[in-house]
Formats: C-alpha cells, structure tokens, sequence
C-alpha cells in the first residue's frame, strides 16, 4: 500500500496532509483520501515537510523512535517535557511576543474539572490573548507500542480506549483497516450496526458539547436539556449494546454480539423525545442575544487556515470545509443513505453549534432509516491467515480518525493512528488569540480537541 519515493517526490505533494510517522527504515506520510508515501531514512532522518499540520507528527516521531526531520523549523518535544533522549532537560521555555505589559498565564495541565490533562500557556495584554501555546503528552500510554505484536482482535481493546469518548470511532477505523490487510468480508448486519453505533456516539457527544458551551456562555437551561438528552443515548447505548459507551463491541470481522432484544426501541425513543425538544431547543440557541453575543465573532478559524491544516469534523465544516470521510472516501452504508452535510463559512463558535445543531437532526435520520431496514444475516467474519497493510478510516464526531496497520503471520506486526485533533490543536491555538482570556472555555469546547488521542 505504502508507495516509496524520493526526497524531493516526498517534500513536494500537493493534497491534503494528514499524518506523518515513521519505523526503523522509513518515514510515511498519509494524505487525503488514503494515499500513503514513505521515504527511506538516512542516518534516522528524512525531510521535514513544508504542510503546516505536520509539525506536531515531527515532533511526535523524534520523541519516539529518535528520527530528526531535518530542516523542521519546531523542534520541541512532543511528549518529554522535562528532558530530552540523553535524559537531561529542564521545564520547556515559554516565549511571550516583543512588547510592554505583556504577562503570561499559566492553566494545567492539572484542571479543576473531570478533564484530560494538558498546559495552555497564555501570553496575554489586560484580557486580550496575544499568544497561545499548548503542551500536551501527558496521557501519553504507549499504545502504539502495546498494540504491536498481538493479535488483532486482541489489539483491538486498546484501539478501543485510544479514546474514550470516541471508542466506536477508533474501533471501526481500526477494525476496517486490519480487514483490509487481511481480506475480511464484513456481514452487511454487522455493517450496519457498527454504523448505528457510531451514529449514537455522535448525538451523544454533540449533546454533550453544545449543553456545554452553552454552559459556560452562563446558559444553565440549555445545558441541562442536552445533558439530560445525552444520558438517554447512553442509556439506549447500554440497552441495545451492553455498554454505555459501546466499548468493544466494534471488532475485527464484525461485532462482538447482536442488538440486544428491545435495544431498537430503547433508540428510538431517545431519538424522538431529542426530536420532539429540538424545535424549542434550536429557538432558544437562536433567539437569546446575550448568548449571540457571547458566541458570534468568538474564536474564529478562518476558512483558508481550516483548509491548510486540513480541518475535520465539526471545526472544518464550520469553517467552509465540505469534508466528512463518510463521504471522501467514503465507507458503507454512507454510499446507500444520501448523507447531507451541513456547513458554515463563519468558523466561529457560533457556527460549530449551528453544525452541531443540524447535525443532529441528520444523525437522527440516519439511525432511524438504518434501523428501519436492518439486514439479518451474520454479524461477524473470521478473519483469513493474510498477510498485507491496511488503511482505515471513520468520521468520528470529531472528524476522520485514520489507522495504518502491517498484519504479518496473524500478528499486528505495526500500526499508526491519527485522530482529528492533531491537526485541530494547532487551530485552537490561533482561534484563542481572536477573543480574550475569558472566553478561551468556550472556544476550546467548541472545538473539544482530545488530548488522549493525540498522546497516544
């Protein structure tokens, strides 16, 4: 699948970067819509690329496995804050930007909430944010690592909990690509469902987002009413699935077991009661200026910048970017729903809840028609002796989440995975610094970067 190439056909492709890493012989590249370019390593290093979002993966590999992408113009840490491969190193520097009364302040990576960690250093004038640097790497676990060398279903439990509040996302990505490499035939009712659950875990998060920025936009109402609305997914989740959060049940070949007799209606019902709420809903979002206020013009992404880092998700779409990989590339059953995709150009905090708003509604539709025409029929495949590379891809309600897998003799020989948020981290610390400090909570949970999936 990996197509070598020279340095100089490395360093100049013109598409939509998505991820970089490397192994002991080469660095690859992933672009849109699955294209996979490696180039051999010289001395452990390889030309640094030009593509603004492949920074942090530089980084990443560097503090890894060692590789140096030479001419990188960042070359901080990624995850070893506090020393480098030699084991000598102190606390990162800060910069702050030339000027009089400029001071900094420091958030985390401790938080006083239920949050992952990570350190926000802002460089700020009165309330004006003039910089924003963020350092993640603390929920780095290792997975990688854990998942090289086992089999493939066992594997899959640790793309599971990549990220909690996207397991079904990363299971399927995971699960489509070791299917790839290996040569697995799917049953159409585990394809389904596997799309259902995945269609569950985006109401439920987008809920769980918009009640939030509501929230903190001093809106009590509105985040009470999606709360209440997102434990009812999660309780028709555990009813239909056995899990709360779906976890494991999305596996290589299939799923792990069949909707649970009276799952369907438990889904349905949620899905209803949301529906009957969201006119009421959608009015008071719409209606109240202090909350317009508070999100119009709050934490801009313009469409241009959300075009060169190649922006997923809901922080794309709401910046002009018509991508969602159920359609580019595209995976089933998308191809048979007519998906709709909703956009916005103004890129703002505004226009993520208004995609998240009409996304739901598209979400209901399409769980409903699914469930509607459910096929019978087997729910999983074994999978054959193949070796071979595979590629796989789901849009999780953050964006696409990619997986790059090597199968060798039964066993996960490599693996790489590249969630959306790595290429949005870098987003939010531009969207920051067009607001003051006090609205950095809004902008960061309308666009709700996972620190975990990006810490690997």
């Amino acid at each position: 699948m990996a197509v070598i190439v020279t340095p100089a056909q490395w360093a100049n492709v013109d598409a939509p970067f998505i991820a970089l890493w490397t192994d002991d012989d080469y660095a690859y590249a992933l672009y849109h819509p699955g294209q996979v370019l490696a180039v051999p390593l010289v001395l452990d290093a390889y030309p640094a690329l030009a593509h603004p979002g492949a920074g942090w993966f530089q980084r990443l590999a560097y503090d890894s496995y060692g590789t140096i992408a030479t001419g990188a113009p960042d070359t901080r840490p990624a995850t070893q804050h506090m020393r480098g491969l030699d084991g000598r190193g102190d606390w990162p520097d800060f910069p702050m930007p030339p000027g009089a009364e400029i001071h900094q302040v420091a958030v985390g990576p401790v938080h006083a909430a239920i949050i992952e960690p990570g350190h926000f250093r802002f460089s700020v004038i009165g309330e004006r944010v003039l910089k924003l640097e963020t350092r993640l790497g603390y929920a780095h676990r290792g997975i990688l690592g854990l998942m090289r060398g086992k089999s493939p279903r066992l594997a899959a439990r640790f793309a599971a909990r990549v990220s909690g509040d996207a397991t079904v996302a990363h299971s399927l990505a995971y699960a489509q690509a070791v299917e790839q490499a290996c040569g697995a035939a799917v049953p159409a009712r585990a394809v389904v469902l596997r799309a259902v659950c995945a269609e569950i875990e985006r109401l439920a998060n987008h809920c769980g987002d918009i009640g939030a920025i509501a929230g903190d936009a001093g809106f009590p109402f509105l985040d009470a009413r999606f709360a209440l609305h997102r434990e009812q997914f999660c309780a028709a989740a555990q009813a239909a699935f056995g899990h709360r959060l779906m976890m494991d049940f999305v596996v290589p070949g299939g799923i792990a077991a069949d909707i649970l007799p009276g799952g369907a209606e438990e889904i349905l019902a949620a899905i209803e009661a949301l529906g009957a709420e969201m006119p009421s809903l959608n009015r008071v979002f719409e209606d109240y200026a202090s909350l317009q206020d508070r999100l119009i013009g709050t934490g801009i992404i313009p469409p241009a910048l959300a075009s060169a880092f190649a922006a997923g998700g809901v922080v794309g779409r709401a910046s002009g970017q018509d991508v969602d990989a159920r359609l580019s590339p595209g995976y089933p059953p998308y191809d048979e729903l007519g998906l709709t995709l909703a956009t916005q150009a103004e890129g703002d905090v505004a226009a993520r809840v208004r995609v998240r708003l009409a996304e739901l509604q598209e979400t209901m539709r399409l769980i409903r028609h699914m469930l509607t025409y459910l096929p019978e029929g087997e729910i999983s495949c074994p999978l054959p002796g193949e070796a071979g590379e595979g590629l796989g891809v789901a849009e999780s309600f953050r964006g696409p989440v990619w997986y790059w897998v090597r199968v060798e003799a039964g066993i996960l020989a490599d693996i790489f995975i590249a969630d959306p948020s790595t290429l949005h981290w870098p987003l939010l610390e531009f969207a920051a610094t067009t607001g003051i400090l006090a609205d950095f909570p809004l902008i960061n949970k309308s666009i709700n970067g996972s620190y975990a999936g990006v810490d690997l």
